[in-house]
């Protein structure tokens, strides 16, 4: 069993917003350690409305494109959430990926430095208010260690575990306390047959091999075999074959799939790896986000 129940990642979709609040509700009352919110779907806008439909649960964005809103409209609209929400939001910040800055025809800067000046510019806003925590989107050790330098903590998402002590190690022994929150969104899908959790967690993944910046990280984590497959099927323009590249060892690395013991041993080993704050986001072999969040409230029961 989990010596702490982690933090789950909440996604609002149209038709359905009201009953997501309802279930951050549930969440809360069922003692997770936290809401986080990825961009997709307006993840700002859901913490919002978090704010205001619960009463303790820590929350934040997972984050919030630097590139998609002016500074100055950011800075306000955290500030508020903090300001009526205090001690619980978490402002999570990051470049993006390319494909959903060319969907609103954006284009990327130099990550470090834009990410800095976002920073600088944010807490520089007048009359803004007071700023929520501000949590840094992390993979690489240039980021990492920006992170440590002006940032209250940082996220990464789809990490390798085995990796993760090589990459904390770039976090200063100061720093590595509770103020400084270190977390990651980790693809998840309870089912009694590993199999079955697994594909649904290779899908999820499949995608995100496609982008040049993961695939990087992944090489770098030890994983050069499944990166140099899926570029073969990317230049073969066989993406539909990137799934079988990725192999179960490079899976069980970067997710947490099987029956609910499973999964919550899982979660343990990634406190072990240094972070403080596992933030499952759930998937259902069986049905859409409400099917997996049942299957996680009975992992975790």
């Amino acid at each position: 069993m989990a010596s702490n129940l982690p933090a789950l990642g909440l996604v609002a979709v149209p038709g359905r917003r009201q009953r997501t609040l309802e279930l951050a509700r549930e969440i809360e009352a069922a003692g997770y350690s936290g809401i986080y919110c990825p961009s997709i779907g307006d993840g700002l806008a859901l913490c919002e409305a978090v704010a205001l439909a619960t009463d303790s649960i820590p929350f934040g964005t997972a984050i919030s494109p630097i590139y998609f809103r002016q500074v100055e409209d950011y800075a306000h609209t955290v500030s508020f959430i903090n300001e009526v929400a205090p001690d619980r939001f978490r402002f999570g910040i990051g470049v993006a990926h390319a494909p959903s800055l060319d969907s609103r025809g954006l284009k990327a800067g130099k990550p470090l430095a834009d990410t800095r000046d976002f920073v600088e510019r944010l807490r520089a806003v007048p009359r803004a208010g007071e700023l929520p925590p501000i949590i840094l989107a992390t993979l690489r050790a240039k980021m990492i260690r920006l992170a440590a330098e002006i940032g209250d903590g940082l996220i990464f998402a789809n990490a390798a575990r085995s990796h993760m002590p090589s990459a904390l190690a770039d976090v200063p022994l100061n720093r590595k306390g509770k103020e400084f929150f270190m977390a990651n969104m980790i693809p998840t899908c309870v089912h009694d047959d590993l199999e079955v959790a697994r594909a649904v967690n290779r899908k999820t993944l499949s995608g995100y091999a496609m982008l040049p910046n993961y695939r990087n990280y992944w090489r770098a984590a030890g994983y050069a075999a499944e990166m140099d497959a899926v570029e073969r099927c990317i230049a073969d323009n066989a993406r539909e074959k990137i799934g079988a590249c990725l192999s179960d060892k490079w899976l069980d690395d970067t997710t947490i799939a099987g029956p609910a013991s499973r999964v919550r041993d899982e979660v343990e080993r990634w406190y072990k790896a240094g972070i403080s704050t596992p933030i499952l986001v759930p998937s259902s072999a069986n049905g859409g986000q409400m099917q997996a969040f049942e299957e996680i409230f009975a992992a975790f029961a």
